[in-house]
């Protein structure tokens, strides 16, 4: 189901079918340095993965991560990009990742935008966060060019190292 468009993009729910394409994602260089090994080796380890994050999030809250398909390439997977509400984070938080092939290419800004615009418009929510590592200087430079500021460093996730907090009101 798309729910989004942009000129370049479709944003559309993820499925339990598209388990092969979070295996490659989250065992791409950087999803590993930025955001974490999550152990996805296997299409069934991604579906479980699925099931318990991204499908439980669209039940829960109606929202979550979605996949973000290039029209230009016959509507191929390219990245996700989506909000989550966290338990952890008082406010739901946008996020966004993509294949190494398709970095730098403001796709992670157009799919954002719209994230954006769907969070106000159709989610109805007031404030949106972003947390990310120090060092994934261009996550945070894109967090910044979406007009959310540095609030502070926090320490959602008791494993996890310390991360930079961004806020924007919507």
């Amino acid at each position: 189901m798309v729910v989004a468009e942009t000129e370049r993009l479709l944003l559309v729910k993820v499925t339990l079918d598209d388990a092969p394409f979070f295996v490659k994602l989250m065992n791409s260089p950087k999803w590993i340095r930025y955001i974490g090994d999550r152990n996805i080796r296997t299409t069934e380890d991604a579906k479980a993965h699925l099931k318990r994050t991204i499908l439980k999030s669209y039940k829960e809250s109606g929202y979550g991560f979605y996949k973000v398909l290039l029209k230009q390439e016959k509507n191929k997977v390219i990245g996700i990009s989506g909000i989550v509400k966290r338990e952890q984070l008082n406010d739901p938080d946008i996020g966004f990742g993509f294949l190494p092939k398709y970095e730098g290419k403001g796709f992670g800004y157009e799919s954002s935008q719209a994230i954006l615009k769907l969070a106000r418009d159709t989610f109805k929510l007031e404030k949106i966060s972003a947390i990310t590592v120090a060092e994934n200087t261009n996550s945070i430079k894109l967090i910044e060019k979406l007009g959310l500021v540095y609030q502070k460093k926090v320490k959602p996730f008791e494993e996890d190292e310390e991360l930079l907090l961004f806020a924007k009101n919507l």
